[in-house]
């Protein structure tokens, strides 16, 4: 469980938890469970043109990820949002299902993208998510109070000189940045469930940012190191217990807080 070729495994997962715990605290105040949705399936397309021509498919994934993200954001502005995000999500799995028939070949790390590869962790690997974890993080605690303002009150944000407009693209960014770091791990099928679950379960519990971040930073490494720890014993793909343990972290604290009210 602890073997020296799974240190890099541990690292990463806990790296990729504390990420999606701070960053998904503001997914679900601002409604962008979708769009955090969209981002990673629709990077799917890049990994698979990546495979196509011959280069590394976590690049193809990032920049994927960054060109879907501000699409998303600059079509979506006018109104419809829900529908481009669909339109364009549509279309990139599309593209990259061509690609990869293109290819003739549905390549294991594709296939790790999509799942997640828990044994899979390279020292390259590791240097890149924790570089892009780190500015993703960073940057949201920079924009924290703008954040706050354009989620809960955008109209007095927009009052006190906000650019909701530019926190949004932003944001969307900071998103595609952490799918990118978070996919060779966790798998772009179920990173959602990362972001959103251990997230939206401290909102349940906690009415004040500071506590609700912390409470979800605990709940986002809790399951990863229990999902990391079942992938190993059972040697089924992390993402599957991923989905399990946010799941019923999600719905326990449904229930206490229910219990409380």
């Amino acid at each position: 469980m602890f073997d020296a070729y799974l240190m890099n495994t541990w690292i990463a997962s806990t790296i990729v938890a504390l990420g999606a715990g701070v960053i998904g605290v503001f997914v679900v105040m601002r409604g962008d469970s979708f769009l955090a949705h969209a981002i990673p399936h629709g990077s799917f397309s890049g990994a698979a043109i990546a495979v196509l021509l011959g280069v590394s498919p976590v690049a193809g994934l990032g920049v994927a990820a960054v060109i879907a993200a501000v699409l998303m954001h600059a079509l979506g502005r006018k109104g419809h949002r829900d529908a481009v995000i669909a339109l364009i999500l549509t279309f990139l799995l599309a593209g990259g299902a061509f690609a990869l028939s293109l290819s003739g070949d549905y390549a294991n790390q594709v296939y790790a993208l999509l799942f997640g590869q828990v044994l899979a962790v390279s020292d390259s690997d590791l240097l890149a998510m924790c570089i892009l974890a780190v500015v993703a993080v960073t940057v949201v605690l920079m924009l924290i109070r703008p954040l706050l303002m354009t989620s809960v009150l955008p109209e007095q944000a927009g009052v006190q000189g906000i650019h909701g407009g530019l926190v949004a693209l932003t944001f969307t960014i900071v998103i595609a940045c952490i799918t990118t770091a978070s996919v060779p791990v966790v798998g772009a099928m179920l990173l959602f469930s990362l972001l959103i679950a251990p997230p939206a379960a401290a909102c349940a519990l906690s009415h004040t940012l500071g506590r609700t971040i912390a409470l979800s930073c605990v709940f986002t490494v809790l399951c990863m190191w229990v999902s990391v720890a079942l992938s190993v014993v059972f040697d089924f793909p992390v993402g599957f217990f991923v989905s399990l343990t946010t799941a019923t972290v999600y719905i326990a604290a449904k229930l206490i807080a229910k219990a409380r009210a």
